[in-house]
């Protein structure tokens, strides 16, 4: 072998490391975005003030909802749809929290048939005070929701203080909802 091809060999050697150390970042990317713990997703609509909207009822319902209804309290907002598997698993503990009586919970009914919404509450319990029918998903859009169940704690003068994206268990509901909805509650009671 001649002196000349040894520095075209390093080389060479050097090239074929080189999809290796891609490949070593890009799974070291993966793997943080797999167990990073902040699962949290920003809303460019917290504290801001609900969309303008009114929502008809679901057939089989009292009343539908609009922005009017989310003035004077501190209340939850929680998009929902019968279809929805996670939406199941998160009702229990909307309708434990709709008896303690804590806040008022309204929900708006994304993309769904009346008689599969009324069979969902029917079988699962109905937490809501009243609840809009999304039937084009238009106001969820709206809202800025990309996936199903979220829930919005709205302050009394009808901004948006916070937002949780996907179903919440009892940590979350205790540990991130709640305080935002008590705090805001005191807040309006000083």
């Amino acid at each position: 072998m001649s002196v000349e091809a040894r520095p075209e060999r390093r080389r060479l050697s050097w090239i074929a490391l080189l999809p290796v150390g891609l490949f070593a970042a890009l799974a070291g990317a993966f793997l943080w975005g797999l167990f990073n713990n902040d699962d949290r997703l920003p809303s460019a609509l917290v504290g801001r003030a609900v969309p303008e909207f009114a929502l008809p009822l679901i057939e089989g319902r009292q009343d539908g909802l609009s922005s009017a209804d989310l003035r004077g309290e501190v209340s939850i907002v929680n998009v929902w749809a019968s279809w929805c598997v996670p939406c199941r698993a998160e009702n229990p503990l909307l309708v434990e929290l709709a008896e303690t009586g804590t806040v008022p919970i309204f929900g708006i009914n994304y993309k769904d048939e009346p008689e599969g919404a009324l069979a969902f509450l029917d079988e699962l319990g109905d937490p809501f005070t009243r609840i809009g029918a999304d039937r084009s998903g238009r106001v969820s859009i709206d809202w800025g929701v990309y996936g199903l169940p979220e829930t919005f704690v709205i302050d009394a003068e009808g901004r948006i203080a916070y937002k949780h994206v996907g179903p919440f268990d009892r940590q979350s509901l205790e540990e991130d909802i709640l305080p935002v909805v008590r705090r805001l509650q005191a807040e309006g009671a000083s």
